[in-house]
This record gives C-alpha cells, sequence and structure tokens, in this order.
C-alpha cells in the first residue's frame, strides 16, 4: 500500500441512483484513498472537467457498467504514486510514457482497450469491443483522488491552468475527433449545432485552420461566445445558416436536429455527431436529407493518438477556454447548471 492511500481517506461523489439530476441522484461519501494497480498512477486530482456524458451517466441514459460509479473523465492531477510495474513492460508499445511522483498528467475517458483485437491493430482502438472508460466502467475524477494506467495518462501542454486543461481533456479531444470526422475541406464552410464546452473549443481549431463557421443555438449567450470567437453568423437552433455547409458537427443531443442540419448541407456535406447519447431521431426524407451523396457520421470516444495530436495542437496554439469553477462538494449543482443551460463554456469542479 501506499503512504498516500494509507494515511487517509478521500472525498467522492458516487451516483448510487441513476435518475433526473435535480433529485440528487449522486451521494457524498468518505472513503479510503485508491490503491494503483502494478500498472497505474495514483494521481491527486487538481481539476475535473463537468461533461455532459457525465450527466448521461448519473441520470441514467447510458446504461449503468459499474453501480455506484464516481463519475469524471476530464481530470488533471498530480501523479502521487507509481505502480511498480509502470515502465517495466517497455517492449509493450501501449507503454509509451514514463511517469514520475509529481508530474501533471491528464486522465481521459478511454482508459484501456485490449490491444489485440482486429481495431485496436488498424489503429482504431476507440472502436475496440473491450474498451473500458473512464467515469462509466471505472472511477473516475469527482473525488480528491483517481488512477489511471499509466499507458493511458496524457502529458499536458504548458501554458494552462489546471482548471483550464480539463475540459480540453474531453470537449477539446472529442472536438477534434468530431473535426476530423466531418471532413471539412479547407477554407470549407462549417456549421455547429449546439454551442457549449466542446464547440467553443472545436471552433478555435477550425477558425484557425481557415473555417467559414456558422453556429446555430439556442442559448443567447452562447450565441454572443461564438460572435466574439469569430463565427460569420448565429441563428437559432433550427434554423437554416445563410449558406449551404460542406460539414456540419452535432454537438447538441438532441436528434430532432439532424433533419434540419443535414438540409443544409451542400451537395457531397457530412454530419458529424459529436456525443456518446442522442434523443430519437425523426423520420429522414431520401431527396431533401441524403441524396446527392451527403453523409451522417457518429463519433465514438478516441484514439490516444487523436488526444495526443489535440494537446500538441493546444500547446502550439493557444486555446481560449471559458471555465466555471465549482467545488468538489457543489458536484450536482455543477451538473444541474450544465443541464439547465446556466453558463456558457465548461463547468470544473476544484477540489
Amino acid at each position: 500500500m501506499t503512504d498516500v492511500a494509507r494515511s487517509a481517506a478521500m472525498t467522492a461523489w458516487r451516483v448510487r441512483r441513476p435518475g433526473p439530476i435535480d433529485a440528487g441522484p449522486m451521494d457524498r461519501v468518505r472513503e479510503p484513498i485508491p490503491e494503483p494497480a502494478p500498472d497505474e498512477l495514483l494521481v491527486r486530482v487538481l481539476a475535473c472537467g463537468v461533461c455532459r456524458t457525465d450527466l448521461h451517466v448519473a441520470e441514467g441514459d447510458l446504461p449503468v457498467h459499474r453501480a455506484g460509479v464516481v463519475p469524471g473523465h476530464e481530470v488533471v492531477g498530480e501523479v502521487v504514486a507509481v505502480g511498480p510495474a509502470v515502465g517495466a513492460a517497455a517492449e509493450d508499445s501501449r507503454f509509451v510514457e514514463t511517469f514520475a511522483v509529481g508530474d501533471r498528467v491528464g486522465i481521459a475517458w478511454l482508459r484501456h482497450t485490449c490491444g489485440a483485437c482486429r481495431y485496436c491493430l488498424r489503429g482504431a482502438e476507440n472502436l475496440c469491443p473491450r474498451s473500458v472508460y473512464t467515469g462509466w466502467d471505472a472511477d473516475g475524477g469527482y473525488a480528491e483522488f483517481a488512477t489511471v494506467p499509466a499507458a493511458y495518462a496524457l502529458r499536458l501542454p504548458e501554458g494552462y491552468t489546471d482548471a483550464e486543461l480539463a475540459p480540453l481533456l474531453c470537449a477539446g479531444i472529442i472536438g477534434y475527433r468530431a473535426l476530423r470526422r466531418a471532413d471539412l475541406p479547407p477554407g470549407g464552410r462549417l456549421g455547429f449545432y449546439g454551442f457549449g464546452g466542446s464547440a467553443h473549443i472545436a471552433a478555435q481549431v477550425a477558425l484557425a485552420r481557415g473555417a467559414e463557421l456558422h453556429v446555430m443555438t439556442r442559448d443567447p449567450a452562447a450565441r454572443e461566445l461564438a460572435r466574439e470567437l469569430g463565427a460569420t453568423s448565429v441563428q437559432g437552433a433550427s434554423e437554416q445558416p445563410p449558406v449551404q455547409l460542406d460539414s456540419a458537427i452535432l454537438f447538441a443531443p438532441v436528434g430532432t436536429l439532424v433533419p434540419p442540419a443535414l438540409a443544409a448541407l451542400d451537395r457531397g456535406g457530412v454530419l458529424a455527431i459529436a456525443g456518446i447519447h442522442l434523443s430519437d431521431i425523426p423520420d429522414l426524407n431520401y431527396q431533401r436529407h441524403l441524396f446527392q451523396e451527403r453523409e451522417i457520421r457518429s463519433v465514438t470516444a478516441n484514439t490516444r493518438a487523436d488526444a495526443r495530436e489535440f494537446l500538441t495542437l493546444a500547446g502550439e496554439h493557444r486555446i481560449d477556454v471559458t471555465t466555471h469553477g465549482y467545488s468538489l462538494g457543489a458536484a450536482n449543482q455543477a451538473l444541474a447548471d450544465l443541464a439547465h443551460g446556466r453558463f456558457t463554456g465548461a463547468a470544473v469542479l476544484v477540489p
């Protein structure tokens, strides 16, 4: 047992009764600090982003994978203990980093893959049937301490506070993968449906690459943020943009937005759906929504290569992250505020 794990208990939030967030589905508990497995790191949580996926887990939109799980998969932490096998399997390509006590690391959604299936072998580890996820299959960062397999911990760029880094670890990475899936041509017209934590980060990447951005969102504050970041046009969530789009990304988990987003696409356009959960999609009309080689693509998690590429980009090009801080004790409130759209940008828990 590590000295840290032996020394004290910690505060954590567990999803005991999945259901409406206003009913308080999470319980605040005091429990022993976890012991890292031989191939894991134990980190002291410095900040944890509040993601919509956490809300889906708490409310039961995502089926329970681990009863009473601790949510949170946008974790910035300081390494306080290193398992004895970390670095010992250097011949295994999954062990690509070495870490020491005191290092600042990131813990993201993807926690483990088998490394041997046909998806992993072709570089699509996000599709691994035996993949494991932080804050769903294993305890996450709504706590004072968390563990992570060293092979899935992420090096973090300099020049950001802990709170600024946290949203980059899911909102940023998934937004980056969604941009890739949307297949935007150079200088193309890009539409965003919804403009929350992930979209406001992805917008900066797209604009830096020369995209013409059009934002559709219902929230007046989010519309203002989109204008400030450089969007060419901003309108209501289901309204049509002033031009036909080469690509679009649906960030809002609202299936009824799929038909208007498809209708806004030009010939050969691609709609990427960024969320892990989406409400039901209404009937589509083939001529209006799909003909002329329009496509719908889902986004399933991310690979570690996606994460490294995006975090390298974030280190080279400063991304402005709009955050709203909450104490760890206010985790239920942070999720409720997210559910009711009470802030723009990203919420972050700071123990």
